[in-house]
Protein backbone atom coordinates (compact mmCIF):
# COMPACT_ATOMS: atom_id res chain seq x y z
CA UNK A 1 0.00 0.00 0.00
CA UNK A 2 2.99 2.30 0.41
CA UNK A 3 5.47 3.05 -2.34
CA UNK A 4 9.24 2.87 -2.20
CA UNK A 5 10.60 4.23 -5.47
CA UNK A 6 9.17 6.01 -8.51
CA UNK A 7 9.14 2.77 -10.52
CA UNK A 8 7.35 1.00 -7.69
CA UNK A 9 4.82 3.71 -6.97
CA UNK A 10 1.87 1.65 -8.09
CA UNK A 11 3.55 -1.70 -8.19
CA UNK A 12 2.51 -5.05 -6.91
CA UNK A 13 4.11 -6.35 -3.71
CA UNK A 14 6.73 -3.64 -4.02
CA UNK A 15 4.08 -1.50 -2.35
CA UNK A 16 5.32 -2.76 1.00
CA UNK A 17 7.34 0.11 2.50
CA UNK A 18 10.52 -1.93 2.85
CA UNK A 19 13.52 0.18 3.87
CA UNK A 20 11.43 3.34 3.62
CA UNK A 21 12.85 6.21 5.62
CA UNK A 22 9.31 7.24 6.48
CA UNK A 23 8.36 3.90 8.02
CA UNK A 24 8.83 3.87 11.81
CA UNK A 25 11.82 1.69 12.66
CA UNK A 26 9.87 -0.57 15.02
CA UNK A 27 7.77 -1.89 12.11
CA UNK A 28 10.50 -2.47 9.55
CA UNK A 29 11.50 -6.00 10.53
CA UNK A 30 7.94 -7.29 10.47
CA UNK A 31 7.12 -5.56 7.20
CA UNK A 32 10.30 -6.93 5.62
CA UNK A 33 9.39 -10.48 6.68
CA UNK A 34 5.96 -10.21 5.11
CA UNK A 35 7.36 -8.57 2.00
CA UNK A 36 9.90 -11.34 1.44
CA UNK A 37 7.15 -13.94 1.75
CA UNK A 38 4.96 -12.16 -0.79
CA UNK A 39 7.77 -11.33 -3.20
CA UNK A 40 9.11 -14.89 -3.15
CA UNK A 41 5.70 -16.49 -3.67
CA UNK A 42 4.85 -14.04 -6.44
CA UNK A 43 8.11 -14.89 -8.21
CA UNK A 44 7.30 -18.60 -7.96
CA UNK A 45 4.16 -17.91 -9.98
CA UNK A 46 5.75 -15.57 -12.52
CA UNK A 47 9.51 -15.72 -12.87
CA UNK A 48 11.84 -18.20 -14.52
CA UNK A 49 11.16 -21.10 -16.84
CA UNK A 50 9.23 -23.46 -14.56
CA UNK A 51 6.24 -25.32 -15.97
CA UNK A 52 2.75 -24.55 -14.62
CA UNK A 53 2.81 -27.84 -12.71
CA UNK A 54 6.14 -26.93 -11.12
CA UNK A 55 4.86 -23.48 -10.17
CA UNK A 56 1.75 -24.91 -8.54
CA UNK A 57 3.85 -27.43 -6.62
CA UNK A 58 6.12 -24.67 -5.34
CA UNK A 59 3.11 -22.65 -4.20
CA UNK A 60 1.71 -25.74 -2.49
CA UNK A 61 4.96 -25.94 -0.53
CA UNK A 62 4.32 -22.37 0.63
CA UNK A 63 0.90 -23.43 1.88
CA UNK A 64 2.52 -26.29 3.79
CA UNK A 65 4.73 -23.78 5.58
CA UNK A 66 1.67 -21.71 6.49
CA UNK A 67 0.00 -24.85 7.80
CA UNK A 68 2.92 -25.39 10.16
CA UNK A 69 2.58 -21.80 11.34
CA UNK A 70 -1.14 -22.25 11.94
CA UNK A 71 -0.45 -25.39 13.98
CA UNK A 72 2.05 -23.53 16.14
CA UNK A 73 4.96 -25.52 14.74
CA UNK A 74 8.27 -24.16 13.44
CA UNK A 75 8.33 -23.71 9.64
CA UNK A 76 11.07 -25.46 7.70
CA UNK A 77 12.63 -22.42 6.03
CA UNK A 78 14.14 -19.23 7.42
CA UNK A 79 11.76 -17.12 5.35
CA UNK A 80 8.71 -18.61 7.02
CA UNK A 81 10.34 -18.71 10.44
CA UNK A 82 10.74 -14.93 10.23
CA UNK A 83 7.17 -14.63 8.99
CA UNK A 84 5.91 -16.71 11.91
CA UNK A 85 7.59 -14.38 14.41
CA UNK A 86 5.99 -11.28 12.87
CA UNK A 87 2.63 -13.00 12.49
CA UNK A 88 2.54 -13.96 16.16
CA UNK A 89 3.84 -10.61 17.35
CA UNK A 90 1.19 -8.61 15.51
CA UNK A 91 -1.59 -11.21 15.42
CA UNK A 92 -1.80 -11.11 11.63
CA UNK A 93 -4.54 -13.43 10.33
CA UNK A 94 -2.87 -16.27 8.42
CA UNK A 95 -5.81 -16.27 6.00
CA UNK A 96 -4.40 -13.07 4.49
CA UNK A 97 -1.30 -15.00 3.39
CA UNK A 98 -3.51 -17.72 1.94
CA UNK A 99 -5.43 -15.06 0.01
CA UNK A 100 -2.18 -13.91 -1.59
CA UNK A 101 -1.26 -17.49 -2.46
CA UNK A 102 -4.72 -17.95 -4.00
CA UNK A 103 -4.00 -14.99 -6.29
CA UNK A 104 -0.56 -16.28 -7.22
CA UNK A 105 -2.04 -19.68 -8.00
CA UNK A 106 -4.65 -18.02 -10.19
CA UNK A 107 -1.86 -16.20 -12.03
CA UNK A 108 -0.61 -19.59 -13.18
CA UNK A 109 -3.95 -20.84 -14.46
CA UNK A 110 -6.20 -17.87 -15.34
CA UNK A 111 -5.17 -15.18 -17.82
CA UNK A 112 -8.48 -13.54 -18.78
CA UNK A 113 -11.33 -11.90 -16.85
CA UNK A 114 -14.89 -11.92 -18.09
CA UNK A 115 -16.01 -8.73 -16.38
CA UNK A 116 -15.02 -6.15 -13.80
CA UNK A 117 -16.47 -8.22 -10.98
CA UNK A 118 -14.04 -11.04 -11.74
CA UNK A 119 -11.15 -8.59 -11.85
CA UNK A 120 -12.07 -7.02 -8.52
CA UNK A 121 -12.38 -10.46 -6.94
CA UNK A 122 -8.81 -11.07 -8.05
CA UNK A 123 -7.72 -7.73 -6.56
CA UNK A 124 -9.37 -8.68 -3.26
CA UNK A 125 -6.84 -11.51 -2.99
CA UNK A 126 -3.84 -10.15 -4.89
CA UNK A 127 -3.74 -6.59 -3.51
CA UNK A 128 -6.07 -6.00 -0.58
CA UNK A 129 -4.28 -8.40 1.80
CA UNK A 130 -1.20 -6.18 1.53
CA UNK A 131 -2.94 -3.19 3.08
CA UNK A 132 -4.73 -5.34 5.63
CA UNK A 133 -1.48 -6.93 6.78
CA UNK A 134 0.13 -3.51 7.20
CA UNK A 135 -2.80 -2.23 9.22
CA UNK A 136 -2.49 -5.22 11.55
CA UNK A 137 1.22 -4.50 11.98
CA UNK A 138 0.48 -0.85 12.72
CA UNK A 139 -2.27 -1.82 15.20
CA UNK A 140 -4.85 0.09 13.17
CA UNK A 141 -6.99 -2.67 11.66
CA UNK A 142 -10.42 -1.22 12.43
CA UNK A 143 -13.34 -2.11 10.14
CA UNK A 144 -13.39 1.36 8.59
CA UNK A 145 -9.64 1.45 8.05
CA UNK A 146 -9.70 -2.00 6.45
CA UNK A 147 -12.47 -0.96 4.07
CA UNK A 148 -10.66 2.22 3.04
CA UNK A 149 -7.43 0.29 2.59
CA UNK A 150 -9.17 -2.22 0.32
CA UNK A 151 -10.24 0.60 -1.98
CA UNK A 152 -6.71 2.01 -2.16
CA UNK A 153 -5.06 -1.35 -2.76
CA UNK A 154 -7.51 -2.46 -5.43
CA UNK A 155 -7.09 0.87 -7.20
CA UNK A 156 -3.29 0.58 -7.09
CA UNK A 157 -3.52 -2.91 -8.53
CA UNK A 158 -5.72 -1.68 -11.38
CA UNK A 159 -3.35 1.20 -12.10
CA UNK A 160 -0.52 -1.31 -12.31
CA UNK A 161 -2.51 -3.26 -14.90
CA UNK A 162 -3.11 -0.16 -17.04
CA UNK A 163 0.59 0.72 -16.81
CA UNK A 164 1.80 -2.71 -17.83
CA UNK A 165 -0.49 -3.75 -20.66
CA UNK A 166 2.43 -4.60 -22.93
CA UNK A 167 4.35 -6.53 -20.28
CA UNK A 168 1.27 -8.52 -19.29
CA UNK A 169 0.51 -9.31 -22.92
CA UNK A 170 4.04 -10.68 -23.31
CA UNK A 171 3.26 -12.99 -20.37
CA UNK A 172 0.01 -14.12 -21.99
CA UNK A 173 -2.26 -12.05 -19.76
CA UNK A 174 -4.96 -9.50 -20.44
CA UNK A 175 -6.34 -7.71 -17.40
CA UNK A 176 -8.88 -5.59 -19.24
CA UNK A 177 -12.25 -7.24 -18.61
CA UNK A 178 -13.41 -8.96 -21.78
CA UNK A 179 -16.75 -7.17 -21.44
CA UNK A 180 -14.95 -3.82 -21.55
CA UNK A 181 -12.91 -4.77 -24.62
CA UNK A 182 -16.13 -5.68 -26.40
CA UNK A 183 -17.94 -2.56 -25.21
CA UNK A 184 -15.24 -0.23 -26.55
CA UNK A 185 -14.42 -2.21 -29.67
CA UNK A 186 -10.84 -3.10 -28.75
CA UNK A 187 -9.53 -6.51 -29.80
CA UNK A 188 -6.67 -8.56 -28.40
CA UNK A 189 -5.05 -8.33 -31.81
CA UNK A 190 -4.97 -4.57 -31.32
CA UNK A 191 -3.24 -5.02 -27.96
CA UNK A 192 -0.71 -7.36 -29.57
CA UNK A 193 0.03 -4.76 -32.23
CA UNK A 194 0.15 -1.84 -29.78
CA UNK A 195 -2.40 -0.02 -31.95
CA UNK A 196 -3.74 3.23 -30.53
CA UNK A 197 -7.01 4.58 -31.94
CA UNK A 198 -10.14 6.33 -30.71
CA UNK A 199 -11.56 3.11 -29.28
CA UNK A 200 -8.42 2.49 -27.28
CA UNK A 201 -8.45 6.02 -25.93
CA UNK A 202 -12.07 5.64 -24.80
CA UNK A 203 -11.26 2.30 -23.14
CA UNK A 204 -8.31 3.77 -21.24
CA UNK A 205 -10.26 6.90 -20.23
CA UNK A 206 -12.97 4.68 -18.79
CA UNK A 207 -10.50 2.58 -16.80
CA UNK A 208 -8.71 5.69 -15.53
CA UNK A 209 -11.97 7.26 -14.30
CA UNK A 210 -13.03 4.08 -12.56
CA UNK A 211 -9.65 3.57 -10.91
CA UNK A 212 -9.47 7.20 -9.83
CA UNK A 213 -12.88 7.00 -8.13
CA UNK A 214 -11.74 3.96 -6.16
CA UNK A 215 -8.46 5.58 -5.17
CA UNK A 216 -10.16 8.78 -4.03
CA UNK A 217 -12.78 6.81 -2.08
CA UNK A 218 -10.01 5.30 0.03
CA UNK A 219 -8.09 8.56 0.42
CA UNK A 220 -9.55 9.49 3.85
CA UNK A 221 -7.36 6.76 5.34
CA UNK A 222 -4.34 8.98 4.80
CA UNK A 223 -5.85 11.59 7.12
CA UNK A 224 -7.26 9.16 9.67
CA UNK A 225 -3.85 7.61 10.30
CA UNK A 226 -1.35 9.82 12.05
CA UNK A 227 2.36 10.51 11.81
CA UNK A 228 4.68 8.90 9.30
CA UNK A 229 2.25 6.06 8.57
CA UNK A 230 -0.39 8.54 7.42
CA UNK A 231 2.20 10.46 5.43
CA UNK A 232 3.30 7.30 3.60
CA UNK A 233 -0.28 6.47 2.71
CA UNK A 234 -1.02 9.98 1.48
CA UNK A 235 2.12 9.92 -0.63
CA UNK A 236 1.15 6.56 -2.11
CA UNK A 237 -2.34 7.77 -3.00
CA UNK A 238 -0.93 10.91 -4.60
CA UNK A 239 1.58 8.80 -6.54
CA UNK A 240 -1.15 6.57 -7.91
CA UNK A 241 -3.25 9.58 -8.80
CA UNK A 242 -0.29 11.14 -10.61
CA UNK A 243 0.12 8.00 -12.73
CA UNK A 244 -3.57 8.19 -13.65
CA UNK A 245 -3.18 11.82 -14.67
CA UNK A 246 -0.29 10.82 -16.93
CA UNK A 247 -2.52 8.12 -18.45
CA UNK A 248 -5.17 10.74 -19.13
CA UNK A 249 -2.70 12.85 -21.05
CA UNK A 250 -1.06 9.95 -22.91
CA UNK A 251 -2.91 6.62 -23.06
CA UNK A 252 -0.31 5.07 -25.39
CA UNK A 253 1.19 2.81 -22.74
CA UNK A 254 3.02 0.81 -25.40
CA UNK A 255 5.38 3.65 -26.27
CA UNK A 256 5.01 5.92 -23.24
CA UNK A 257 4.63 3.81 -20.11
CA UNK A 258 3.64 6.26 -17.37
CA UNK A 259 6.03 6.38 -14.43
CA UNK A 260 6.92 8.84 -11.72
CA UNK A 261 10.30 10.50 -12.18
CA UNK A 262 12.50 12.27 -9.66
CA UNK A 263 11.05 15.68 -10.39
CA UNK A 264 7.54 14.47 -9.49
CA UNK A 265 8.46 13.59 -5.92
CA UNK A 266 9.10 17.00 -4.33
CA UNK A 267 5.67 18.17 -5.49
CA UNK A 268 3.98 14.98 -4.27
CA UNK A 269 5.76 15.09 -0.91
CA UNK A 270 4.77 18.73 -0.43
CA UNK A 271 1.15 17.89 -1.18
CA UNK A 272 1.25 14.89 1.16
CA UNK A 273 2.64 17.04 3.98
CA UNK A 274 -0.02 19.72 3.47
CA UNK A 275 -2.90 17.23 3.27
CA UNK A 276 -2.68 16.01 6.86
Amino acid sequence: MVAITPEQAVGHYENFPVASLLLPRKYRKAVAAVYHFARHADDLADEGDATPAERLAALAACRAELALMAAGQTPLTARYQALAVSTQQYQIPIQLYHDLLDAFTQDVTKHRFADFGELIYYCRRSANPVGRILLHIFGLATPRNLALSDGICSALQLINFWQDVEKDWANGRVYFPQADLERFGVSEAQIAAGEINANWRRLMAFQVRRSQKMLHAGAPLGKILLGRVGLEIRLTILGGDAILEKLKLEPDVFRHRPVLVWRDWPRLLWRALRAK
